[in-house]
C-alpha cells in the first residue's frame, strides 16, 4: 500500500510539473510547439510559422500593401468584426476565445460580434495548429486555434492581431537596429521565418514586449539563440502574456 501511494504521488508530481511547464510557455513558444510537425489537410492554406497564405507564391508579398486588408470602420467610428466559433470547442474553450476577443473592446474601437448575415467574418476553428491570415481577406476566413495547444488568452490575441493586419514584431523593417538574427542556429528550412517585411509601425518604436515577438530560441536547432537583442544582449523579449501598450497604441493608430 505504501509503495502504491508513493507511485501515485510520483505520477501526480510529474503531472503537476508538466502542467506548470505548459502554463509557463510564452506565446511564441506555445505557437511554435503547437505547429511543430503538423500535417495539414489538402484544403488548408499554405502556412509559414503561424501566418496563412492562399499560396506559397504570396508569402513574399505583404497583403496589407498589395491590397486593402483593414476591417472597415462604421459611421459611428466603431470597427465591427463578425466571428463564428466552431461548435467543436468545449464551453470552457469558447469562454477563453471570447474573452480574448473581448479584450480588444477594453482598449480600442474594435468590437467583435457574433456573425448574423455579415459577408466578411473570422471563422474560428480547431484546424492544424495555430494560424491566421494577415488582415481581412473578404468573406469567411479561417483562424485556426487547435484545441490541443492554441486555446489560450495570449494566443487568441496574437492570432487576432495577425487577422487585423499585424506581422511579427521581429519582422518589422527596422528590426536590425534592435535584434540580430543568428541564422546558423536556425533549423534548416526555417530561415524564412526571420525575413523582414516592409512595415509602417504606426510611429512606434521597437517593442521587445510585444505579444507578436518571437522568443530568443525560436526555431533553434541546437538550443542556442536565434535572436539576440542589440546593443544590449541581456534584454529579454518574446515573454509577453498579453498585448503590450505599444501593441495597443499601434492597433488604435491603425483603426481608431
Amino acid at each position: 500500500m505504501i509503495a502504491l501511494k508513493c507511485i501515485l504521488g510520483l505520477v501526480v508530481l510529474v503531472a503537476v510539473r508538466a502542467w506548470a511547464e505548459e502554463e509557463a510557455l510564452t506565446t511564441s513558444e506555445r505557437i511554435e510547439r503547437a505547429n511543430r510537425d503538423v500535417v495539414r489537410s489538402p484544403d488548408e492554406p499554405y502556412v509559414e510559422d503561424d501566418v496563412a497564405y492562399d499560396s506559397e507564391a504570396e508569402r513574399n508579398a505583404d497583403p496589407c500593401t498589395s491590397r486593402g486588408c483593414m476591417w472597415p470602420r462604421s459611421a459611428n467610428g466603431i470597427v465591427y468584426i463578425a466571428y463564428v466559433i466552431s461548435n467543436e470547442y468545449s464551453p470552457r474553450e469558447v469562454s477563453i476565445i471570447e474573452r480574448g476577443l473581448q479584450s480588444f473592446h477594453d482598449v480600442s474601437c474594435l468590437r467583435f460580434v457574433r456573425r448574423t448575415s455579415q459577408r466578411d467574418y473570422l471563422n474560428i476553428r480547431s484546424l492544424s495548429g495555430c494560424y491566421s491570415y494577415i488582415g481581412r481577406l473578404g468573406n469567411g476566413q479561417n483562424l485556426s486555434l487547435q484545441r490541443s495547444g492554441c486555446v489560450y488568452h495570449h494566443t487568441v490575441q496574437h492570432e487576432v492581431l495577425h487577422a487585423l493586419g499585424f506581422h511579427h514584431e521581429q519582422k518589422r523593417s527596422d528590426r536590425d537596429q534592435y535584434i540580430r538574427t543568428v541564422l546558423e542556429n536556425v533549423i534548416p528550412g526555417q530561415e524564412h521565418n526571420f525575413d523582414k517585411v516592409i512595415t509602417l509601425n504606426q510611429g512606434t518604436t521597437y517593442d521587445y514586449g510585444s505579444v507578436m515577438h518571437y522568443h530568443k530560441y525560436a526555431f533553434s536547432k541546437n538550443n542556442q539563440p536565434t535572436l539576440v537583442a542589440i546593443p544590449d544582449p541581456n534584454v529579454e523579449f518574446g515573454m509577453a502574456s498579453e498585448m503590450s501598450q505599444k501593441d495597443i497604441i499601434r492597433l488604435n493608430r491603425l483603426y481608431c
